[in-house]
């Protein structure tokens, strides 16, 4: 599970990562596994509709913060997000 430091990014295992995780795809699928709707991912996330609109759509990419916002709304729903060593991302159940 990853954490959050003071600055938004996350601190996997006491080291802080710059890399963004969370694709609009890998968000979709999130979101899709947990039957959620955008209004539901703003609601659990504190992220405006129109901002997970426009970044599921591509239609620009989200900020360190903001990409903590949703996953951890996605995490407290049971959402686990991993790096294969293929440099590949997936989402899981983590429950």
């Amino acid at each position: 599970m990853a954490s959050i430091d003071v600055y938004g990014q996350f601190a996997d295992m006491g080291q802080p990562t710059s890399d963004a995780i969370l694709s609009p795809a890998l968000c979709r699928a999130a979101r899709g596994y947990l039957d959620w709707t955008q209004a539901d991912l703003a609601e659990h996330s504190g992220v405006s509709r129109s901002t997970i609109r426009d970044f599921e759509g591509g239609r620009h990419p989200i900020h360190r913060s903001t990409e903590a916002q949703l996953r951890l709304a996605f995490e407290r729903s049971g959402i686990a997000f991993m790096r294969a060593d293929c440099a590949c991302v997936g989402v899981y159940a983590d429950k």
